[in-house]
């Protein structure tokens, strides 16, 4: 009966053996082949209403042993001379000597050696608020008439040349700093013209400063200084006479005010609006036969004019299709005795990525000029500038 008992204490284990395959619970099963005794836990987690061991390896050994106390307890041994006569362990599985096979090497392989961790190099650079920005151009235009055309005219040759530069800061908090540089030069000539082989028809040097310091969402307080004049001396066809010239005149005007920052149809339309209601222009003229032409009165103010008034300026950037541009910068000033207004429009075409097509419109607005022209006639206070033309064209 005994050996029935050792049987199916067997068939138990394998099947606990082959739950457990990785022999997490192999010292729970030493009950079974020890020689068979009474286990107080056995009783207790039989009889408890709630388990106390949640692990499934032990139940099934506690409901074995319970299953033998009940059917055969006769094969229970109580006492210790039945523990000694009953032995230990079966004699079979200790007789059977237990042998590993083990393969033997003359020498072991060296441990990898654990890389070296490598000096790494830590640079923490300090952010760059500035940005840079330009272009320039070299433009064309010539235009020919026969001597024979029905409705006159003549031919005429012209170049031009445009640089424009940007350095802008901004630290994306409070602060703003806009510098902008451009430079314009252009000359013709006619074969009207027996008196001056060459004649500007574009000559400009402007700088705008701007300082600016954030007050709500796109509004800055802005200080904006911006002075400008001439390369070279202007003068008209078979006339000698200079009617302007550089420092003749030179133009400086500070205004303090609000900045906006435009961005508008998806970023499309870009740039800012400056409105200045307390503004100063400082106007020099060098040639002094020139002041009066420009509203320096002589000779109470000899050679400069100094004006207080309001200011208002607008420059703007709308990228209307990938080849097709709008710029357009808009100034005025006013003293409330004299103003001055004017509306550069430059309209640009990307031909090929370095020919470009222009097309420019500038009316202007001045009434400190001269009343009347020399014959006597009352002049106009407005003026007008066009031209078109095609060049090359790079930007960095």
């Amino acid at each position: 009966m005994r050996k029935l008992a050792l049987f199916i204490a067997a068939i138990c284990t394998m099947s606990m053996l082959a739950a457990d395959p990785q022999g997490k619970n192999t010292g729970l099963y030493y009950r079974l082949f020890a020689p068979l005794t009474f286990y107080h836990n056995v009783a207790s987690s039989q009889l408890n209403i709630t388990s106390e061991n949640p692990d499934e390896v032990s139940q099934a050994i506690d409901q074995a042993l319970m299953r033998v106390y009940l059917t055969r307890p006769d094969l229970v041994k109580v006492t210790e001379k039945e523990q000694e006569e009953a032995g230990t362990l079966r004699q079979d599985i200790m007789e059977t000597p237990v042998v590993q096979e083990v393969e033997m090497v003359e020498q072991a392989e060296p441990m990898p050696a654990a890389p070296e961790a490598e000096p790494v190099q830590l640079v923490v650079e300090k952010p760059n608020f500035w940005k840079y920005k330009g272009d320039g151009s070299l433009q064309f235009m010539q235009n020919y008439v026969s001597d024979n055309w029905y409705k006159g005219g003549e031919s005429n040759y012209a170049a031009m040349g445009i640089i424009n530069l940007e350095a802008n800061y901004d630290n994306k908090e409070k602060w703003k700093w806009d510098n902008k540089l451009e430079m314009k030069l252009g000359f013709q000539t006619s074969p009207s013209d027996t008196v001056n082989k060459f004649k500007t028809n574009e000559d400009i040097i402007r700088l705008t400063s701007k300082v600016g310091l954030k007050a709500v969402n796109r509004w800055y307080y802005t200080l904006q200084v911006q002075a400008y004049t001439q390369f070279y001396h202007g003068l008209k066809s078979n006339n000698t006479f200079v009617f302007s010239d550089f420092m003749s005149p030179f133009n400086l005007s500070a205004g303090l005010g609000m900045d906006y920052k435009v961005e508008w149809f998806n970023k499309r339309l870009t740039g800012t609006i400056n409105m200045s209601p307390l503004a100063v222009n400082y106007r020099y003229v060098d040639r002094a036969n020139l002041a009066q032409s420009f509203g320096v009165k002589v000779p109470k103010h000899t050679h400069s004019l100094t004006d207080f008034g309001s200011q208002f300026t607008a420059q703007l950037e709308w990228k209307m299709t990938d080849n097709l541009s709008w710029k357009s910068r808009v100034y005025g000033f006013t003293s409330y005795h004299r103003a001055q207004l004017e509306w550069e429009n430059t309209f640009n075409l990307k031909v090929s990525k370095y020919i470009t097509a222009n097309l420019f419109l500038y009316p202007r607005l001045d009434d400190s000029n001269k009343k009347y022209n020399e014959d006597g006639s009352r002049m106009s206070y407005w003026q007008f500038k066009e031209y078109s033309s095609l060049g090359f064209s790079y930007n960095f």
